[in-house]
């Protein structure tokens, strides 16, 4: 339920792709399974969800804190999709909620579960011809895992604690945190 900003940028070289400058284009957010074990039984955990959570969506877009968005929408059947259109020549600020968290994907439920990582992925297409956002402009995703406040807090304890205990050669291995993070392009 934690409100989390992703600013949308306009990451084109300059001169391409012209034939946008002035229009808007589409973006679909998804949160979906990292792991590919999940990902193959995605539909059945997303409809076990559903079940177990009448009326819940997964994700939502907190429309009074974003910015420059126009025509959000959520498929009452995708509990897990939220897209709108965008300006990219504007500045572009979406908040994204997610309703679940990386427990409840697990199959032991007392407690103490790593949790599954969960994938945001935002696929940005163009109008075509017909007026329809059906061509692909672009792909990025980032991993990301979601509790509740104390199991986030814990585990930042516990991760920060294991680090600690590594050697210096062991810690080159892993990434450094930050505060913000850039999506990875997918292709």
């Amino acid at each position: 339920g934690q409100s989390y900003e992703i600013r949308m940028l306009d990451n084109r070289k300059l001169g391409e792709l012209p034939e946008i400058n002035g229009k808007l284009v589409k973006s679909i957010f998804r949160v979906v399974f990292h792991d590919r074990r999940l990902q193959y039984t995605e539909h059945q955990q997303l409809e076990g969800w559903r079940w177990n959570r009448p009326g819940d969506r997964i994700l939502d877009i907190d429309i009074p804190m974003s910015v420059g968005i126009i025509d959000p929408r959520a498929n009452p059947t995708q509990l897990n999709t939220v897209e709108f259109l965008w300006d990219p020549s504007k500045r572009t600020s979406v908040f994204i909620q997610v309703h679940c968290i990386s427990t409840e994907f697990t199959l032991r439920k007392h407690g103490g579960e790593k949790g599954v990582p969960f994938r945001v992925q935002i696929d940005t297409f163009r109008e075509n011809e017909s007026g329809e956002y059906t061509e692909h402009l672009h792909s990025a995703s980032c991993q990301i895992k979601v509790f509740k406040p104390k199991g986030a807090d814990r585990k930042q304890k516990t991760d920060r604690e294991k680090m600690e205990k590594r050697t210096p050669h062991e810690k080159e291995k892993y990434q450094p945190s930050y505060e913000t993070t850039i999506l990875t392009e997918v292709r």
